[in-house]
């Protein structure tokens, strides 16, 4: 028996004079940039070349929603040598040069994400033309794995939107629009999905037979973007100002960007040939980096995930969630509600008098609002999303609910007595989820009478901002509850992982770990600037004393209190933060903490008067540091160790997701597993059991760990596909 036919990567078919080839991976959800596929385009650009008939070409793609996602990053992980990878970026350099170099013109009809290589294509192409649909996006998001664009992103870009626009987009890797492309010249027409092909058809003749110009460098530029794009000393400005931008950002831990420029400007300083291959060689070097190694792990982690439902098989189906109810309009719950309203969800918002409910309500507003400012939404999508939104001092318009999320203050008895109000008024099989940080979701349960339908959704703040979304299992809790929380998590946007019931779960108690260590160094009188200016070396986005005043010192001393009775030693309380809570200081909310604080929030320096309250008015102890680094950064990594090893984490991958993702673990380092990896558990456990001896039983290592090292294994293979 023959054996079907291998379906072309590439389906080619003639509309009069146009030839229109349509990408369509086999088997793949998605178009990627795949050595196959280069193949493919490499010999069709020779045939359009031999063919007199061909007068003009679209290049569309067979995918519903996309047109192509980018390169094939499985082969990245084949790069042995960065001359492995510079050779790669020669060839497909070669291949969209010969496509740009065709006797005819060449059309990109696009339809769906099209990003980094995908884009690199569609710039290669005379004419470009995009959908108004809402998946269309385009982007350039190498940096984001550590990585530049390789095949000719970084001069053709710029030639096309001027420079200034061109590193926005390259450096920060951000998806735009279909308008705003256009706005920028980054696309030359924007048309609805229902007439993409016959626009493209058209295009494409009138280039061919000479009545249409594509509209060429520069358009999106602007006067003053114009002037400085052509004055060598005006781009000397920009780059140097992108230079210093990018630096005070990454603090130097992310080189692709740095490189990106010198490749950006490698072009216009020495014509387009000699960027090209600076951008090959700068794009070899890269992938060989543990920067891009420990992006490119996150990238398959939180690919992984997303076909993770939470629970082993058989999975259940999961509730499907159109009416949302919360429980507490304050910052939380107005923030969870901001953020299910887009996705088209009713949302009833209950606090206990008409003042709070209308204040909820406000803050839902200011978010969508921002939106609407931003051109995200229009002016109607802005009046249906608020028009989803509603609110309510009693439980009337709960009982047709499919999810409760529950957001009042973090006090067990206030959650008993809200849970047994609620529960009478829910109909059957519709889930109720508390947005708890520390308290143990078995113990909130307690007061219910359907304890399998009891869970947590622990959202971060703010919101609308935070990606991560850590569902919280606790033993009673039924598996239909858990994948419908996993489910409409992920239809809310978020990254969402699964931990078991504990104590502060997986993300706070690693997280308390880490602050209740650098108030220790403050109690043996460290500079507040210098613990903050140590981990931000290291990769933090900010430092644990500036992480303390932002998510509230109140807070913070709660959570330590609970922590500290549930672990003991490994938990000791830091006196230096007891006193600041003492005090009456919260943080930025109430405009007195660690640091000073204008009318308006701004944060200025450390309030000196603040070490009079922790009783270190004096000199400061001058801890080096990288001891500082060490004590903070170990204490986080054994706790994750902790939460594996005692099964609050389904796997490493989870508890590196959630520290990049939840707590500003730096991603450049992987997650505290990788870093573990990366360091070595002999080494690390070597290190703890240094400081165990300084410091009693706060730094005893978990004996996952210490197996580890015995054995001389990882949490991860060493070569190959990471997850």
């Amino acid at each position: 028996m023959t054996a079907p036919a291998t379906p072309p990567l590439i389906r080619r078919e003639r509309d009069g004079d146009v030839l229109i080839l349509t990408i369509d991976t086999p088997g793949a959800p998605v178009n990627t940039l795949a050595p196959a596929l280069g193949d493919a385009l490499l010999s069709v650009v020779g045939d359009l070349d031999r063919d007199p008939e061909i007068r003009a070409c679209v290049i569309a793609s067979g995918k519903p929603d996309s047109f192509i996602a980018g390169a094939d990053i499985e082969q990245f992980l084949e790069f042995r040598r960065e001359q492995d990878a510079e050779r790669t970026s020669r060839m497909g350099q070669d291949i969209l040069n010969a496509l740009a170099a065709l006797r005819v013109p060449v059309v990109a009809a696009i339809h769906g994400a099209c990003l980094g290589g995908g884009l690199e294509l569609a710039l290669a192409c005379r004419y470009r033309i995009a959908t108004d649909h809402p998946k269309t996006v385009l982007a350039l998001p190498e940096v984001q794995l550590g990585l530049i664009p390789g095949m000719g992103g970084t001069q053709r870009l710029p030639r096309l939107v001027g420079l200034q626009a061109a590193l926005d987009l390259i450096l920060t890797g951000k998806n735009v629009r279909a308008k705003k492309a256009l706005q920028l010249g980054l696309v030359d027409e924007m048309v609805h999905p229902a007439i993409l092909r016959d626009i493209a058809v058209a295009r494409a003749l009138e280039l061919a037979n000479g009545t249409r110009r594509p509209v060429r460098p520069g358009r999106g530029a602007g006067a003053t973007g114009l002037l400085l794009d052509t004055n060598f000393a005006g781009r000397g400005v920009v780059f140097r100002k992108a230079r210093e931008s990018v630096l005070s950002k990454t603090h130097g831990h992310f080189p692709a960007p740095l490189a990106a420029i010198d490749a950006v400007r490698a072009g216009f300083e020495h014509g387009m040939a000699a960027g090209l291959r600076e951008e090959a060689k700068r794009f070899g070097e890269l992938a060989m980096t543990e920067v891009s190694r420990q992006l490119i792990f996150l990238f398959f982690a939180t690919t992984a995930l997303k076909k993770d439902a939470g629970v082993d098989a058989p999975v259940p189906a999961p509730r499907p969630v159109r009416k949302l109810g919360v429980l507490g309009a304050g910052f939380m719950g107005a923030g969870i509600a901001s953020i299910a309203a887009p996705r088209g969800t009713v949302v009833r918002l209950k606090d206990t008098d008409t003042a709070r409910v209308g204040k909820g309500l406000a803050a839902v507003r200011d978010v969508l609002q921002e939106q609407l400012r931003r051109r995200h939404v229009t002016k109607q999508q802005f009046a249906d999303q608020m028009s989803l939104v509603s609110g309510a001092t009693t439980y009337a318009g709960f009982g047709n609910a499919d999810l409760v999320i529950e957001a009042v203050f973090e006090d067990l008895d206030l959650k008993h007595r809200v849970l047994r109000e609620v529960e009478p008024a829910l109909a059957p099989g519709a889930v109720y989820a508390s947005n708890t940080s520390t308290i143990p979701i078995a113990r909130i349960a307690q007061a219910a009478v359907h304890p399998e339908r009891v869970l947590g959704m622990h959202f971060f703040s703010p919101v609308h901002r935070m990606p991560l979304l850590e569902v919280i299992a606790a033993p009673a809790t039924d598996r239909q509850a858990i994948v419908t929380a996993v489910d409409y998590g992920r239809a809310l946007g978020k990254t969402v992982i699964v931990v078991r019931d504990g104590p502060g779960f997986y993300t706070t108690r690693a997280l308390a770990a880490y602050l209740n260590e650098a108030g220790l160094l403050l109690d043996e009188g460290a500079a507040i600037d210098a613990v903050d200016r140590a981990l931000v070396e290291f990769g933090f986005p900010v430092g644990p004393i500036t992480l303390l005043d932002e998510v509230g010192i109140d807070v913070g001393g709660k959570v330590g209190r609970v922590l500290a009775e549930a672990f003991g030693n490994r938990m000791t309380p830091s006196q230096a933060l007891s006193r600041v809570v003492e005090a009456g200081r919260t943080g930025r909310k109430g405009g007195s903490g660690f640091y000073r604080y204008d009318k308006t929030g701004t944060k200025g320096g450390v309030d000196p008067t603040v070490y009079g309250v922790i009783g270190h008015a004096g000199a400061h102890n001058p801890i080096p540091g990288g001891e500082i680094v060490e004590r903070c950064v170990l204490a986080m990594v054994n706790e994750a160790a902790h939460c594996l090893q005692e099964g609050i984490l389904r796997s490493p991958r989870d508890g590196d997701i959630g520290a990049v993702f939840g707590i500003g673990f730096p991603p450049f380092r992987g997650g505290p597993f990788r870093y573990i990896d990366t360091v070595g558990a002999e080494e690390i456990v070597r290190r703890l059991e240094e400081l165990e001896g300084r410091f009693a039983a706060r730094f005893r290592p978990a004996e996952s760990l210490i197996d580890l090292a015995r054995a001389h294994r990882r949490f991860y293979p060493a070569e190959g596909r990471p997850v």
